[in-house]
């Protein structure tokens, strides 16, 4: 299976910048390890929480969350992705060409659902 949910929105007149900002935020105030990248065409965020159980699933899994568009009609993708070190430094071409998301087995998918409501209920907070 693959774990990746799509948000649109529209005639928000949103600053992507500010709601990527926002998004990176909040994940750190819940304790996420977060690095993020403007793109040309909005900008890519992973999270990922250490713990026991964490390392025990896999340690190189995160969230991956990609919004794209304009500040009237634009899109926010939220999946699992494989952690990818020095997301900052990456060059574009390699980031926009690599599979952002990954098959997840299910005892992660329990627990990545429960998580992911929760951004998904932040993120429509901070757009409004």
């Amino acid at each position: 299976m693959v774990f990746q949910k799509t948000l649109r929105y529209q005639n928000k007149n949103a600053d992507l910048n500010y709601v990527t900002q926002q998004i990176v935020q909040q994940l750190q105030n819940e304790k996420y390890t977060v690095q993020s990248k403007q793109l040309p065409d909005g900008s890519v965020i992973q999270a990922r929480k250490a713990g026991i159980l964490r390392d025990i699933i896999t340690a190189d899994r995160a969230f991956t969350i990609k919004i794209e568009g304009n500040p009237n009609d634009f899109k926010v993708t939220i999946g699992i992705g494989k952690f990818i070190q020095n997301l900052a430094v990456m060059a574009v071409e390699a980031l926009l060409l690599s599979e952002l998301f990954l098959v997840v087995d299910i005892p992660e998918m329990l627990w990545t659902e429960h998580v992911e409501k929760g951004i998904i209920k932040n993120i429509n907070t901070i757009i409004g």
